[in-house]
């Protein structure tokens, strides 16, 4: 009897030990799977002038609350998802209470659509435009945790709060190193409201938007919160060199540089016989910039002979210049052929605007991607070419003997006419 009872007891406890193993390792992935997950915190402007009926001919406030409906119902399930106010309670004149009118309607986390959406059905424009203040607290709710972060605000004017600029708040968010974006769009917007959203999204990588049309809102917001849940890399920070010789050796990934007005960068990359070199460049214009600009990505040999270069030019209606190349080495019959090394240059002919500082540099963002080339891949230097070349010949060889023909059948036409 005793030992059936010790061996009940002993049975027990294993599978009680059992039991918590199972247990704890399923908490601890549902925690990490939470900490990962990404994050977004809708700020919108809820003070007085949202009243105003000019989208679509309802108020700018009906327009935010169809597009915040519409987005509720689309946001990815993995994304935890908050909401933010400014203006939305004190409707008074006292300028030091009403630049501190900020309140989560939602707190960030797992979202319940029946329940944000009745959050939201209670907003009434009221106050002032705490932008500034706003953004600080927005930063705050999306504290904690390694995946995406990014604040979406939502305004129809410039912040009433200074001088707590946004501009500079959003600089001290970028600062903190935490990854955080912030993406703004402007409803109805004047020239001083583009200007500050503006420079509140690129403070930190993010976009600005105009938008004029409630269609237009809902399709933007939906594209922003979609973005977070795509996997965020992290570029690899990098410092390219004046000349080739000096500059550092990258492998395939994602890298990040700094590049001063008209200066040129140099890297290198490896590429193996059979294995083709794919790279883009994108520099931003994080400043105040003259309207005319250009990119080009060069691949030099180490003894200077450009094998193919990409190039893009901007007139100023966007922020970022961006171009690309592609070079396949041809593939070869010893194993132990040595890779080749290609020098990767990066110029640009931005200018700035008058009193504008040229340091620190602009950001660069640089794509290596080394891969299994195509089979019997040919030199893509021969003026951009490569196999072209055939199709050049072959063209020629056609057109010489079309003119030949035509030439002996005009002079039998010219003969037969002669003899009659």
């Amino acid at each position: 009897m005793i030992r059936r009872q010790r061996l009940a007891a002993g049975v027990g406890a294993l599978l009680a030990a059992l039991a918590a193993g199972l247990v704890f390792p399923a908490g601890a992935v549902a925690d990490e799977t939470t900490a990962s997950a990404p994050k977004v915190d809708l700020v919108i402007d809820v003070s007085g002038s949202m009243r105003t009926r000019d989208i679509d001919g309802q108020s700018r406030m009906s327009a935010a609350k169809q597009a915040f409906n519409e987005v509720l119902d689309a946001t990815p399930e993995e994304v935890q998802l908050g909401i933010r106010t400014l203006g939305a309670t004190y409707p008074g004149d006292d300028r030091q209470t009403g630049c501190k009118d900020t309140a989560q309607l939602y707190k960030v986390g797992p979202l319940d659509r029946t329940e944000a959406k009745t959050a939201v059905a209670t907003l009434n424009p009221t106050g002032w435009t705490p932008i500034g203040p706003a953004l600080l607290k927005a930063a705050g709710d999306l504290d904690g945790g390694t995946g995406s972060k990014r604040i979406v605000l939502i305004s129809d004017g410039e912040d009433t709060c200074a001088p707590l600029d946004p501009c500079e708040v959003a600089r001290e968010i970028a600062a903190k190193g935490i990854g955080l974006t912030i993406d703004t769009l402007g409803l109805v917007p004047n020239v001083k409201m583009r200007r500050q959203l503006s420079c509140i999204a690129e403070a930190t990588g993010g976009t600005y938007t105009s938008v004029e049309h409630s269609g237009e809102l809902a399709d933007k917001v939906n594209q922003l919160v979609d973005r977070a849940a795509d996997p965020v890399v992290t570029p690899v920070a990098t410092d390219g060199a004046s000349s080739c010789a000096k500059a550092p050796t990258l492998n395939s990934g994602l890298y990040t540089d700094r590049e001063e007005f008209g200066q040129r960068r140099w890297y290198r990359v490896d590429v193996k016989p059979g294995q083709e070199l794919r790279a883009s460049v994108s520099v931003a214009a994080d400043r105040s910039m003259h309207p005319d600009y250009g990119v080009l990505l060069r691949a030099v040999t180490v003894h200077g002979r450009e094998i193919v270069r990409g190039e893009a030019a901007g007139n100023g209606r966007t922020d970022v210049a961006s171009t690309g190349l592609r070079y396949p080495k041809a593939d070869s019959d010893d194993e132990n052929a040595p890779a080749e090394t290609v020098c990767l240059a990066v110029t640009n002919s931005f200018s700035a605007a008058p009193g504008v500082k040229a340091t620190p540099g602009m950001p660069l963002e640089l794509t290596v991607d080394v891969v299994d080339g195509p089979s019997q891949a040919d030199d893509v230097a021969s003026f951009g070419l490569g196999r072209g070349w055939w199709l050049l010949g072959l063209l020629v060889l056609i057109g010489f003997l079309a003119g030949v023909v035509w030439g002996w059948l005009s002079r039998w036409r010219v003969a037969v006419w002669r003899t009659n």
